[in-house]
């Protein structure tokens, strides 16, 4: 690598900061052609450096103007004062930037798992899923993962309320074979979800504990045709170093 290449990430960081810099000392916000002429960069670079600070919520907008914006207050934060969805949201987002595969942090609704942060892949063949899109809990992964750690009275109280459709010729849906894959879960930690919930799909997913309860489920949806031994080894690593980086931050 040659050095002017090398260079090339710290001028894009420096950048970001001025910009962020820049727009805190103007109160009544600035233009883009005023940040752009003040700070001599040039205006196509800026515009994409604009809507990813907007799209992160470091700044906003108001008209043509862009002024600070909540995401600044969040880095100032302490731990109890973040939500759930801000601790995640970082992680989600790394999650996918490793394999470009859809990511998500999934949290139980009743007898259904909410994607509460997702990321989607941007290949051709992918899943993706809007947060907030809820499916049963027996068929997903991350659905799993939260019936693996319910206690044994809410389990009972699962199998005896829930209604467990079979989605697909692969869906698990009687108490037998969910009880033996829930003990299987526990076991090992982490969830395989082929094509149980979508033909095609392939799912896998981790419990996330905090304050040594299971909070949600970080898991990642792959096409089946890219679902190989190597990339479930992969996945599997990444799903368990991001779990353990949600409870570390409780210890």
């Amino acid at each position: 690598m040659n050095s002017a290449a090398a260079t090339n990430p710290v001028k894009s960081a420096m950048r970001t900061l001025d910009v962020i810099e820049y727009v805190v000392a103007h109160r009544q916000g600035a233009v883009a052609q005023e940040i752009a002429a003040a700070l001599a960069i040039p205006v196509s670079s800026l515009s994409y450096l604009l809507g990813t600070l907007t799209e992160r919520g470091y700044l906003a907008r108001e008209g043509r103007r862009y002024v600070p914006g909540p995401g600044l207050q969040r880095l100032r934060a302490t731990d109890a004062a973040l939500t759930l969805e801000d601790r995640v949201t970082p992680l989600v987002r790394a999650l996918r930037s490793e394999l470009n595969e859809t990511s998500s942090f999934m949290v139980q609704r009743d007898w259904e798992v909410e994607a509460l942060v997702t990321e989607a892949s941007d290949q051709a063949l992918r899943y993706a899923v809007d947060p907030g899109t809820r499916r049963p809990l027996h068929a997903l992964a991350a659905g799993k993962v939260m019936l693996a750690w319910l206690a044994d009275d809410e389990l009972a109280r699962y199998f005896a309320q829930a209604e467990r459709a079979q989605l697909t010729p692969y869906t698990r849906t009687s108490e037998a074979d969910l009880r033996a894959d829930l003990a299987a879960i526990r076991d090992s930690g982490i969830c395989i979800a082929r094509e149980e919930a979508t033909i095609g799909i392939c799912g896998m997913a981790v419990p996330a504990f905090v304050d040594g309860k299971v909070a949600g489920a970080f898991s990642m949806a792959v096409p089946a045709v890219r679902f190989d031994s190597a990339i479930e080894a992969r996945i599997a690593a990444l799903l368990l170093r991001t779990a353990g980086a949600i409870h570390g931050g409780q210890e």
